[in-house]
């Protein structure tokens, strides 16, 4: 057992009981699964008086004195140093080909790569993921069985062509766009978030980060500044919303937005897990809070400069998928679940925006300015906001629990039934920034950011 291990069970001894103790207090059902809570890492730092860096393995060695091993994260000695974690790989991550979901997988390096440009290449099953394309192209590849891609980490397309006719498959490359550190291993491991190519080498369906990156360079004079506010809901292992009885109904909202309490509270250990993993990582989270709907929650991602919005976006919400997995339970980004379209709130992705303009004296007028602009494309807006062309947030927007209309634009200071709202402070002050309140929770970011920027500056 590696050096920190024998620190570790020697320190146990004296923190035994009190750890057992949290331990029992820590467990929860999460419908009819129940988990150990891992400890959180202030926690370890109290009892065990070692910095942050020793403490994902500490805690797992602490959990699993105590219960037997239980859900322990087991490291290979051999690929560890002497923290215990991981310290050469990375986990690639892409959008699939439903333009809302996740995939990823993990594989070890030699050596950390440093630049996005030199991670190697990689395959996936592409039939697996509904991105397999179809048809042939008899002067390239044959017809064959499972389609795959190329995870191809270059900035330079020009540089990753390749034999297609040689390797009998047909291939699709895909590039990094941005490198994070990982939480989950630790170390020197990064989470590589990626975007599909064709094997012409051009954006896959699902892939908008390319049209949106080429908005984002034509407006970049402006200092474009973003922020969004993802909202989601916890769902057990039966796919029913967390902390609501298995037959009937919470008691009705009012009691459940920001709260505390065990009666109206349910996954705050998750939201404060992926809070702490979203800061590891780099992510530029500023806020979290309980929503309207019980087991709903937020939280606020930003201020983001331009591309970084979208990328930040992804990459926090696959954090949260991850942290969610560690509980047994599941995260929709659903607008309108069908259990919740009674009177419920529905969940969204609020879009704030601002230039330098806007931010500067005087700037209320050119955040007037853009209302017009962004009422001219309400309907493509629409469109693009949820990934099946509006139908999604059609549920959501109403006109009801604090929603605008999904056929009329409509603006207003501090009102959050408009379709765009100016914070009451931004009008006080007559600059700031203004918030688009219509993309669903289920939107591509790279879509939204977009839109609004192409709406504003360059129709």
């Amino acid at each position: 057992m590696f050096g920190i291990a024998r620190t570790a069970v020697a320190r146990l001894a004296q923190v035994r009981q009190p750890l057992k103790d949290l331990l029992r207090q820590s467990t929860r059902s999460y419908g009819e699964f129940a988990v150990n809570i891992p400890l959180a890492a202030a926690t370890v730092d109290t009892n065990m008086g070692i910095p942050l860096v020793g403490n994902k393995i500490l805690a797992s060695l602490a959990i699993a004195a105590i219960a037997g091993g239980r859900h322990m994260n087991k490291v290979n000695e051999e690929t560890a140093d002497e923290t215990g974690m991981i310290i050469k790989g990375a986990t690639y991550i892409w959008v699939d080909g439903t333009g809302e979901n996740l995939r990823e997988k993990t594989r070890t390096l030699e050596n950390d790569p440093g630049a996005p440009e030199n991670y190697p290449r990689w395959s996936f099953d592409g039939s697996s993921t509904y991105q397999a394309l179809k048809g042939e192209d008899s002067d390239m590849i044959l017809k064959v069985g499972p389609i795959q891609h190329i995870c191809e980490p270059s900035t330079n397309e020009k540089n990753i062509r390749l034999p297609l006719e040689l390797l009998n498959i047909l291939r699709t490359p895909l590039e990094p766009a941005a490198v994070y550190p990982d939480p989950f291993f630790g170390g020197n491991h990064k989470l590589v978030l990626c975007k599909v190519l064709d094997p012409h080498e051009k954006p896959a369906k699902t892939n908008h980060r390319a049209k949106c990156k080429e908005v984002m360079d034509k407006i970049d004079h402006t200092n474009p500044w973003f922020g969004m506010e993802q909202e989601y809901l916890f769902l057990d292992r039966d796919g029913h919303p967390l902390g609501w009885p298995k037959f009937g109904f919470p008691k009705p909202q009012g009691p459940y937005y920001c709260a505390v309490g065990g009666d109206r509270i349910f996954g705050r250990e998750i939201v404060n897990t992926h809070y702490r993993a979203s800061i590891y990582a780099g992510l530029a989270i500023f806020g979290i809070n309980s929503e309207v709907t019980p087991g709903q929650w937020e939280y606020q991602l930003g201020q983001c400069r331009g591309i970084e919005m979208g990328d930040q976006m992804w990459m926090s919400r696959y954090l949260l998928h991850r942290v969610a997995e560690q509980f047994g339970v599941t995260v929709t980004f659903h607008p309108k679940p069908a259990i919740t379209r009674g009177n419920w709130n529905g969940a969204g992705c609020h879009c704030n925006f601002s230039t330098e303009e806007m931010r500067g004296e005087g700037g209320i007028a050119a955040i007037e300015a853009a209302m017009p602009k962004l009422e001219a494309t309400h309907k493509e807006c629409i469109r693009v906001y949820d990934p099946h062309d509006g139908e999604d947030n059609k549920h959501r927007l109403t006109g009801k629990h604090e929603t605008s209309s999904y056929d009329h634009f409509s603006w207003g200071v501090a009102n959050r039934a408009a379709s765009v709202r100016l914070p009451r402070g931004v009008a006080q002050a007559k600059k700031g920034y203004l918030e688009d309140r219509r993309p669903s929770s289920n939107c591509d970011p790279y879509q939204v950011t977009r839109m609004i920027a192409e709406s504003i500056l360059l129709r």
